[in-house]
């Protein structure tokens, strides 16, 4: 997959893309397959695997399902009719998608695809973490200038600041890490009916046994249908737009202080200009800013389609969902590793830190005079309060998260 307009779009490699999702829906309709035949609702030679799936359709087939996919409104229609038209077995094509719904099968196949795009996020954080944390402790002395509203405030050290993205990044590890990925298994109306009558009526445990092994066959978690809850989705969004807030925080520290005025930080490898030789761009910093400001747009889609939940399918918000929550992990995997490699090739310039501090001279040290005067003594040592502190509390806050099971 590769997307002009969005440089840099191929760190998403293969995930949540139209291939990944075709091969998301085979792999629930297999799973499902499985959990028939496993409950005993259908005869045992009703089963087909995943890997006859993916053989009876290819990516060659893409074009087709998509065109194919608006006569319906989503791609499982035309997908489950060239299923039946390939197989050749009758018991398989009797009972292919039996007792499911179009929406069991999508909601569930994004669940798939969102849980795998969510742990290479997550692999990401756990590297800025520890690169963050080594930046810290080796930091912890290096003096700088504070800066609050764009002024000199305080002095402050640059072990301080990098802690402080450090407990971003762990905010945001932390979210992912709570984010839930379920199957989404009711039917036509979210009784499950049509699997309690394959059975012949029998006990309704049927559907729970059922959505226990399709879970089991996908990686996913069991639950009961939450087809007219999405609080699932927009949970997965707001987890996103957590990780990109907290590496635009990183990204907008490097973007104003790499500034030639500046100077204190610059990114390993910037980017040239067409025009202009001299240039070097913090661009990782750019489009990392640039996923940043577009994340929290797409999870109000999210959020305005869950508001506009209606019945037991919603027409138009449940659809939006799809690709909406796609572009946002995509992004966002994208800026989770441009943000591993601007904080591990990050060129920190102590020198101009330090001089920057001494230039700003009294001005940063003016409230440690009006405390110590309130207080009655002289001012002693640096005014750095318990920046050390709260660096080591970071530090065992990763300790403390990497040793937890």
């Amino acid at each position: 997959m590769s997307n002009l307009l969005w440089p840099g779009d191929h760190h998403a490699g293969d995930y949540f893309t139209d291939s990944a999702f075709l091969d998301a829906m085979l792999r629930v309709e297999a799973a499902w397959s499985v959990a028939l035949t496993e409950a005993g609702v259908a005869p045992p030679d009703a089963a087909v695997t995943y890997d006859v799936l993916r053989d009876l359709v290819g990516d060659a087939d893409l074009s087709a399902i998509a065109d194919d996919a608006e006569s319906g409104g989503n791609p499982v229609i035309p997908l489950v009719k060239m299923l039946r038209g390939r197989v050749d077995t009758v018991a398989v094509g009797r009972w292919l998608h039996r007792g499911l719904t179009s929406q069991d099968v999508v909601d569930t196949a994004v669940m798939r695809c969102a849980a795998d795009a969510s742990e290479a996020v997550a692999v990401e954080l756990e590297r800025q973490a520890r690169i963050l944390a080594d930046r810290s402790d080796e930091h912890r002395h290096t003096p700088m200038v504070a800066r609050t509203l764009t002024q000199h405030a305080v002095p402050t050290t640059f072990g301080l600041k990098a802690a402080m993205w450090l407990r971003g990044v762990l905010d945001a590890r932390e979210q992912v890490a709570e984010v839930s990925f379920a199957v989404q298994l009711g039917g036509a109306g979210g009784t499950s009916a049509a699997v309690v009558e394959l059975a012949g009526g029998g006990p309704a445990r049927v559907a729970a046994e059922t959505s226990t092994i399709v879970a089991r066959e996908l990686g996913l978690e069991a639950t009961t249908p939450w087809h007219g809850a999405r609080s699932a989705v927009t949970r997965i969004g707001d987890a996103a737009v957590t990780c990109t807030d907290s590496w635009a925080h990183i990204a907008n520290d490097v973007l104003a202080l790499s500034r030639p005025e500046i100077g204190e930080l610059t990114e390993g490898a910037g980017g040239g200009s067409s025009t202009m030789p001299h240039k070097t761009n913090p661009v990782l910093s750019v489009l990392i800013r640039r996923a940043a400001l577009a994340a929290p747009p797409l999870a109000s889609s999210l959020h305005l389609a869950a508001v506009d939940t209606v019945d037991e399918r919603t027409p138009g918000g449940w659809h939006v969902e799809w690709d909406t929550l796609r572009t946002l992990l995509r992004r966002t995997l994208v800026a989770a590793r441009q943000t591993t490699r601007l904080v591990d090739e990050l060129r920190v310039h102590t020198d101009r830190m330090a001089h920057r501090l001494a230039e700003a001279g009294d001005a940063v040290t003016s409230e440690q005079t009006t405390m110590a005067a309130i207080a009655g003594h002289t001012p002693a040592g640096q005014y750095l309060g318990a920046a050390d502190f709260y660096i080591d509390a970071q530090l065992e806050r990763l300790r403390t998260m990497t040793r937890t099971p």
